[in-house]
């Protein structure tokens, strides 16, 4: 029987069920192609669904929440409760009442999770409230307009009892910096990071060499916002390129609001016939990518996690990334990391990492041990134990 430790008692007097937490999931992340916050979601919810501990239901609030949800969720054996609303209307009511409760959506409930910044008031459930980053307080320039609500949201999900749920000490920091959040409401749980998985070809970085063999390339994985900074990796691959003339860089993931300035950087770089964009990939083609990539290059401005370059690691490819936000606290010794926007210190430290043999084998195994820290099992543990203290919270309102 699952009991928080040293909890028991606390939660057995809250009248809260200790053998079966019913937890409503906002399961909108699922929907269409998953960024790191849709992989995220599906990560923790596939680990906790087969969980005693816990009865996961599914619900999603958005203009068109039953079409976009139903895939997702039917793959992972969710059902969903959905609300045809949009989404950016439900948060403005939310962000100035406590109306409508999350159990007029998905019946009683011990606990709601708003997965991605925004959870639903409630009558008497618990609530958490997962926070990525606070880029649109450090960089709202870099944010899409929706996301500057986002802060906001999350403060007055707290002043209702909510507990903010974040990826990394970093962001727990920033949500106590930024927001003024009491730091018994914050708690840090990692995510897990899915094994490498069987792949089928994907789409072709560039011709054969000499030998038949793809030619060698540097990876960018994610997608196309302004925060990944490409257009940095796109100037330090173009000095890199003058050195190593087979080498190409391939930047792979959804479109997104720093396209403009991406496609602007590969037309001036001169190099631009050695520069290839790949959309979003499926896991296995994904998985192919990594496979064949010399090195990958995580150059970002900020960052409250980072899935690419753990899957890198667990990949067995050496990473270059960028001291940045949670990057140095996720990737520990086993990446070589650079300033932010130096062009130039990405570009030795992309040569190192292709060039010495020495450090790419040091990188790769201490990488592998790294990437064999982070699991879901252990994820879905710490998050049952949050919710169970969020559920005593909601009964002792």
């Amino acid at each position: 029987m699952w009991t928080p430790a040293g909890r028991r008692d606390e939660i057995a007097s809250a009248g809260v069920a200790l053998t079966r937490l019913r937890v409503a999931f906002d399961v909108l992340p699922l929907a269409g192609e998953l960024t790191g916050v849709g992989r995220f979601c599906a990560g923790l919810a596939g680990a906790l669904v087969g969980r005693e501990e816990v009865e996961l239901r599914g619900y999603a609030v958005a203009r068109n929440a039953r079409r976009d949800t139903a895939a997702g969720a039917l793959a992972l054996g969710l059902e969903v409760r959905t609300w045809q609303a949009p989404t950016r209307l439900a948060g403005a009511v939310w962000a100035r009442a406590e109306l409508p409760p999350v159990e007029w959506l998905v019946g009683p409930v011990d606990v709601v999770h708003g997965t991605n910044y925004v959870v639903p008031p409630a009558r008497r459930a618990g609530r958490v409230v997962t926070v990525y980053d606070l880029t649109a307080l450090r960089y709202p320039k870099l944010c899409a307009p929706a996301s500057l609500a986002y802060p906001r949201l999350v403060a007055r999900a707290v002043r209702h009892g909510a507990f903010v749920h974040v990826l990394s000490s970093f962001v727990r920091d920033e949500v106590l910096e930024l927001l003024g959040v009491d730091g018994d409401r914050v708690r840090v749980v990692p995510p897990g990071l899915d094994p490498p998985r069987d792949h089928v070809s994907a789409p072709s970085p560039g011709p054969a060499d000499r030998q038949d063999r793809p030619a060698p390339y540097v990876l960018a994985l994610g997608a196309v916002e302004p925060r990944k900074d490409l257009p940095t990796l796109v100037m330090a691959f173009a000095e890199l390129a003058r050195a190593h003339v087979d080498l190409r860089l391939v930047v792979a993931g959804p479109e997104g609001r720093g396209e403009p300035a991406f496609a602007a950087a590969v037309a001036a770089c001169g190099v631009a016939d050695r520069v290839v964009r790949v959309g979003y990939l499926r896991e296995d083609e994904r998985q192919s990518l990594l496979d064949g990539a010399a090195v990958l290059a995580y150059p970002s401005l900020y960052e409250g996690f980072g899935f690419p370059p753990l899957e890198a690691m667990a990949a067995g490819v050496p990473v270059v990334a960028t001291a940045a936000g949670a990057v140095p606290e996720v990737v520990g010794d086993a990446a070589e990391l650079v300033a932010p926007g130096d062009v130039e210190a990405l570009a030795r430290a992309l040569a190192r990492v292709i060039d010495d043999t020495g450090l790419r084998a040091k990188l790769i195994e201490a990488g592998r041990v790294r990437a064999s820290s982070f699991n879901w099992e252990s994820a879905a543990t710490s998050m049952i134990e949050l919710y169970g203290l969020a559920a005593v919270d909601g009964r002792a309102r």
